[in-house]
């Protein structure tokens, strides 16, 4: 009973402190706006309305920011009028809280029970939901009013979808465990086929990497449009900015509200280069080809950078970013599917790379409408209730560019990174080395035949050129082992500048005496064989040959300066020592036992000489 009631109680922790992160979450994103929106009442000139007001209207954004429509009762015509462009910049503050605060979760903790995914979603969402209810209450009797009912149907879906993310991505980013025992046994089966197989789930990968990609470059493409354009109209913009605000409390203000629209922007300026466009109310679109109709433009410095009239090249000139996503679709595909310097037999198929380059935009596709559904919006009644992008067209033309570009650019790709190399300078790889030496064999072995058939063996000890050479090359080892000298060794004072160098060079040359003396003449694999491959190992037996051992010696006690004996050294015989007479048995059999030992020894060492001999 103890240790279940203790489990229960460390459970029941758990989820109070998943709840609580939730409200810590909400209550974090609604502060930061709250500080901002009091700073600017402070510095305004007219701070006698009191805070309550700010207070109200920072409620109102934070629920703005979630994608709640709000609506300004007090206008110039006296009928309300909605709000629906959501600055998505400040979005991306509760998506990121919440987000962390469902993956710190299910972070492992000891001595805490660990919650399931189902479990900390529930709670964490539950705690900003909270805090989100309290906000719409407080925000009711301000300038800037949430309805119930919009409220309740789009505050808990961003926060589930950025709770869900957490929680997916503390779960290692994979779906664990078995499938729903409702679906079919048949829709199970092809899933655990298809989507389960490892070789699906890596070609999944690499087509949401690729669609992301190319989603981000859209982004980029449109921010670096909307920059242009801005810079091209400036000179509105700026008249738009100094009548919109007189003094500097103003001017700061509505330049926060514009890089809070500036991701706005962006996704604006990405379908204007899709083709399609945006809305400029119910009445206009703006597009490659020009505005078509009247626009209702409102006065804000962002709408000042709208092209005008009749499209021309510079307004032509904006597919080239649509057509650098499709090429980021092909170039993120192809280095999945043919990496750098592969074989075509590791490679994907002309299919799978295909259909792969097809996934990918169709993500950027899904993520372009997403991104216009949210980016647009209502900003009043009449020719001002549609503004921004469609989201549907947006999609399409998206998925036309980047399978239309990147499928078959994926497919030229990929026969360039697989194509047939050469090194340059002549050299062949292991590969291309491996067919002619195995049909005709390797030219070494064309040579030995020939020496068979001739069947007169070189002598040794008539070697003409070869020795000289051998002999000049162990004077150019010694000279090159003189001059050589570590650089963090110091020259010792009265001793010759190069005894070490000496002696490496000794070193040296008995190495290539050894490799000239011990290997036979026209041995495949020596440093000098013309027909031998280039990583061939030179062979090991001439190093422990007697000659090649003598040689080494040798060197060493020129090296040494006479200090060394002549090879081989010969071993003193050892005489076992004679016991006195005053010792006891125990010494003497000590004695015995030792001479015994030192005979021994001698025996092995005459033993030894006699098999070297």
């Amino acid at each position: 009973m103890s240790s279940a009631s203790a489990v229960e109680r460390g459970r029941a922790a758990a989820l109070t402190t998943s709840f609580l992160r939730g409200v810590l979450a909400a209550s974090l994103g609604l502060g930061a706006l709250a500080v901002l929106v009091m700073a600017m009442w402070i510095i305004s000139p007219y701070p006698d309305s009191g805070a309550g007001p700010g207070l109200r209207v920072a409620a109102g954004l934070w629920l703005l920011a979630h994608g709640v429509e709000l609506v300004r009762p007090d206008t110039l015509s006296g009928a309300p009028a909605p709000l629906g462009v959501v600055p998505l910049l400040l979005t991306a503050l509760p998506v990121w809280l919440v987000y962390r605060a469902a993956r710190d979760t299910l972070e492992p903790d000891e001595g805490r029970p660990q919650l399931t995914a189902i479990g900390a979603v529930c709670t964490v969402s539950g705690g900003y939901l909270l805090v989100g209810a309290a906000a719409v209450l407080w925000a009711a009797g301000g300038p800037l009013i949430a309805p119930p009912a919009r409220a309740a149907l789009a505050l808990p879906a961003l926060t589930l979808l950025s709770a869900t993310a957490g929680a997916w991505r503390a779960g290692g980013g994979r779906a664990r465990g078995p499938l729903p025992l409702w679906l079919p046994g048949a829709v199970r089966a092809a899933l655990v086929r298809t989507v389960g197989a490892p070789e699906a789930r890596r070609r999944s990968a690499a087509a949401v990497r690729a669609g992301a990609a190319a989603a981000l470059l859209l982004l980029g493409g449109g921010a670096l449009l909307v920059g242009v354009s801005l810079c091209w109209h400036a000179d509105p913009a700026h008249a738009s900015f100094t009548r919109l605000a007189g003094d500097w409390s103003g001017r700061f203000a509505l330049l926060l509200l514009g890089l809070a629209l500036v991701p706005n922007a962006a996704v604006w300026g990405a379908a204007y280069g899709l083709g399609p466009g945006f809305a400029l109310g119910t009445a206009a679109t703006a597009t490659p080809l020009g505005v078509l109709g009247s626009p209702a433009l409102p006065s804000f410095p962002l709408l000042a950078a709208v092209p005008t009239g009749t499209g021309t090249a510079p307004n032509w000139a904006v597919g080239a970013v649509p057509a650098a996503a499709g090429l980021a679709v092909a170039w993120f595909t192809v280095r999945a599917a043919a990496p750098p310097y592969s074989v075509r037999e590791e490679a994907w198929g002309v299919r799978a790379t295909a259909s792969t380059a097809a996934l990918a935009g169709v993500v950027c596709a899904v993520l372009a409408a997403v991104l216009a559904a949210m980016a647009g919006g209502r900003l009043g009644t009449g020719e001002l209730a549609a503004f921004g992008p469609v989201w549907w067209s947006t999609g399409a033309a998206a998925l036309v560019w980047t399978v239309t570009l990147g499928v078959p650019v994926a497919l030229l790709l990929r026969v360039w990174r697989l194509r047939e190399r050469r090194r340059p300078g002549g050299f062949r790889t292991a590969a291309e080395r491996t067919a002619p030496e195995a049909a005709g064999g390797s030219a070494a072995e064309k040579q030995e035949g020939k020496r068979g058939k001739e069947g007169k063996p070189r002598k040794e000890g008539k070697r003409g050129k070869e020795g000289k050479r051998g002999k000049e090359e162990e004077r150019g080892a010694v000279e090159v082992g003189a001059r050589r000298r570590t650089f963090w060794r110091r020259r010792v004072r009265g001793a010759p500048a190069a005894t070490a160098a000496t002696a490496a060079g000794a070193a040296g040359a008995a190495v290539a005496a050894a490799g000239a003396a011990g290997s036979p003449a026209g041995a495949v694999g020596v440093l000098d064989d013309p027909d031998g491959a280039p990583y061939d190992f030179l062979p090991a037996d001439a190093w422990h040959e007697r000659g090649a051992r003598e040689a080494r010696w040798a060197s060493f006690k020129e090296a040494s300066g006479g200090l060394m004996a002549d090879f081989p050294a010969m071993a003193p015989e050892t005489t076992p020592p004679e016991p006195s007479s005053g010792e006891e048995d125990d010494s003497g059999g000590i004695e015995n036992e030792n001479a015994n030992g030192s005979a021994n020894g001698s025996g092995s060492g005459a033993r030894e000489r006699e098999r070297e001999e």
